[in-house]
This record gives C-alpha cells, sequence and structure tokens, in this order.
C-alpha cells in the first residue's frame, strides 16, 4: 500500500496514460487524416514507445515515478495480455480457417527456425532472438509485448524488437499488395491468404487488405487476409508457451525437469489468456451466448474486454518507452534489425511459395 500513496507511483501511472492517449490520438490521426485510410494501420504500441523514450530521455522522468512505471509494465502488462484473448474465437474464422491453418503454420515454423539460426550466428540475446520470432511469426507487437514477461526481456530488447517488427511490416504493407497482385493476378482469394500469412501486425493486414481492395476492386481479398490473420492470432495459444521454453533464459539449465515443473512455469496471465480465448469461443458458440446473453449484448461485453486489454497494453508499451534509454537501444546494435529483415523475408517467401503450389487445390476441394 506505500507503493499506492506515494508520489512516484502516481506520477508513473500519470505518466503512462498521458502518453498511451497521445500515442492513440496521433496514431489514429496519421492513419486516417494522413494516408486517407477508414482504419490506422500505424501502431499505437509503437508510438507509445516511441513518444515515452523520447519524453524520457529529454527529461530523465524514470527515477522520479519508477515505481508507477514499474506497476504498469508489469501488472497492467499481465492484465491486457489475460484480456486479449476475448479477441480470438475458433468459431468467428469459419470453413476458411482450415484452409489458412497450413500456410499459417508453415510461415510460423519458418519465421520461428530461421531466427533460431540465425540468432545464434548473429551472437543476439536468446530473449531478443525470441521476441523478434515470435513478432514475426504471429502477431508484431502484441506477441512481443505477451512474451516479453514469460522470457524476462528487458525495456530495451521489448522496445527494439517492436521497432524491427514495426518498420518491416509497415514497409510490407504498401508493399504486399502491389507483389499479391502480381503474383496472382487473378485469384484475389489466394492474395488475401498471402497478406494474411506474410504481414505482421492485425492493423497492417487490415491496411493492407484495404489498399488491395481499393486498388483492384476485389474486396474478397480483405475478408481472407482478416480471417487467415485470426488463425495467426490464434496460434499464440501455443506458440507463447513454446517461445518461453525455447527462449527463456534459463532455457537448458534444468535437465531434470518434470512435466510439472513446465507447467508451474506457465504465468498466470497466459492462462487467463487461454480462458478468456475459451469464453469467447463458447460465447460464439449458441444463440444466445452462455444461455441468457443475446448477441447484440454479447457483442458489447467482448468489445468492452477488447477495449480495456488494448489500453492495458498501450499504458503499459508507454510505461515501458517511459523506461528505455536510446543508450540501451544503440548498445543493442544492427544485428537484432538484419535478423528482422531476414525473418520477414522468409516468412513472406515461404508464404508465397507454399500458397502458389497447395492454395488452389486446397479451396477447390472446399469450393472456394
Amino acid at each position: 500500500m506505500n507503493s499506492l500513496r506515494s508520489r512516484a507511483w502516481w506520477l508513473g501511472l500519470a505518466l503512462a496514460v498521458a502518453v498511451a492517449l497521445l500515442a492513440g490520438y496521433s496514431a489514429e490521426w496519421i492513419g486516417v487524416s494522413v494516408f486517407g485510410l477508414a482504419r490506422s494501420p500505424v501502431s499505437a504500441i509503437m508510438l507509445a514507445i516511441i513518444l515515452g523514450m523520447i519524453l524520457s530521455n529529454s527529461l530523465n522522468l524514470a527515477p522520479l515515478a519508477s515505481d508507477g512505471l514499474k506497476f504498469c509494465s508489469t501488472t497492467v502488462l499481465r492484465i491486457g495480455i489475460a484480456l486479449l484473448g476475448i479477441r480470438l474465437s475458433l468459431l468467428s474464422a469459419g470453413q476458411f480457417t482450415l484452409v489458412a491453418l497450413p500456410f499459417v503454420v508453415l510461415a510460423i515454423a519458418a519465421g520461428m527456425t530461421v531466427v533460431g539460426f540465425l540468432g545464434r550466428k548473429l551472437e543476439l540475446s536468446r530473449r531478443l532472438a525470441g521476441l523478434i520470432a515470435i513478432g514475426t511469426s504471429i502477431c508484431g507487437a502484441s506477441a512481443i509485448v505477451a512474451t516479453a514477461p514469460l522470457i524476462r526481456a528487458r525495456e530495451s530488447e521489448v522496445s527494439y524488437a517492436i521497432a524491427c517488427i514495426t518498420v518491416f511490416g509497415i514497409a510490407a504493407m504498401f508493399v504486399y499488395p502491389i507483389l499479391a497482385h502480381g503474383f496472382f493476378e487473378n485469384r484475389p482469394e489466394l492474395a488475401g491468404l498471402f497478406l494474411g500469412t506474410s504481414i505482421h501486425e492485425t492493423a497492417q493486414v487490415a491496411g493492407a487488405g484495404m489498399m488491395y481492395q481499393a486498388q483492384y476492386d476485389a474486396p474478397v481479398a480483405l475478408d481472407i487476409a482478416t480471417v487467415t490473420k485470426l488463425v495467426r492470432n490464434l496460434c499464440m495459444i501455443a506458440m507463447i508457451p513454446l517461445a518461453g521454453v525455447l527462449f527463456g533464459a534459463e532455457r537448458g539449465t534444468g535437465g531434470g525437469r518434470t512435466a510439472g515443473d513446465y507447467l508451474r512455469m506457465i504465468p498466470w496471465f497466459v492462462v487467463g489468456f487461454a480462458i478468456f480465448s475459451a469464453l469467447r469461443t463458447a460465447g460464439d458458440a449458441g444463440e444466445q451466448a452462455f444461455g441468457f446473453l443475446d448477441p447484440n449484448s454479447w457483442a458489447q461485453v467482448v468489445s468492452v474486454l477488447r477495449r480495456a486489454a488494448e489500453i492495458c497494453l498501450l499504458v503499459a508499451m508507454a510505461a515501458v518507452g517511459l523506461n528505455s534509454s536510446f543508450a540501451g537501444i544503440r548498445s543493442i546494435g544492427l544485428r537484432p534489425f538484419l535478423l528482422g529483415l531476414f525473418a520477414a523475408a522468409a516468412v513472406g517467401g515461404v508464404s508465397f511459395l507454399m500458397i502458389s503450389l497447395f492454395a488452389p487445390a486446397l479451396l477447390s476441394m472446399t469450393g472456394n
């Protein structure tokens, strides 16, 4: 309770909330007013970290607000991660889920394998390589912030990983719709599958899908890209605990671990994530959610919880930025940036190759 009454706790909380609000409004303004899109592809999480770092490094605020910033970057972060599960329902994707799943799995495997191999060759920390791997393979910043506490990543590593993922994701958002049309000119459903499996962030996938739809008059590409990205996001349930085993700082130190030891390694926020995902799936299953909530009421509940998750993560990442130093990121160097480039290229290349070879046959089998 002393920390709750301390000036540093309240100042840290207020700073994180203020930076989060500014980042949210700035991301929306840049995406809608500058890019002219219906939905902003700019990551508010990225802006929160950048704005927090600029403010903190300019004014040296972190020592004055340490208690509140620590609360936001730990407790608030974990609550947000647990609430993220409400976004993911196995039922909402429809029959295309089964078509998208093998390509999503192959893209994830490519990203994890390339990062694991090159990370060792580039002599990067296991934690930083893990963050870049999970961010490239699954869903960008959300997967990074969900994995960071599990592998005990430093704040500078989180900031760098998100920066890498954001740079390559934004580049792909503008370039991949053109490539997808060139690769699959008469098959917009294949273009949507490619966009959904190869671009990092959900907002970036939506932005790329909207660009493809506007440029080539093919709304089906946006629909399929969105469904494919949802399938990819669902893989967080399995991949985040796996990343903890593969990239955790203590990997390889406990040769005598039992199954119970590994179960105890799974923290409460990952369990909470799975519980909320199960609730979403169960709530979407019937005409009335849990037998008493009509569809509109259930949609409102889901919307509130989704928004709460987004706010928690945004505040937490603002705190991460406020606690990060430019010197810490500079000390990491350019090698992680190269790793992010190779990982993004591997995911995109594998997605294109596998979709070209196998997707037409799978779509014909399902009547699409």
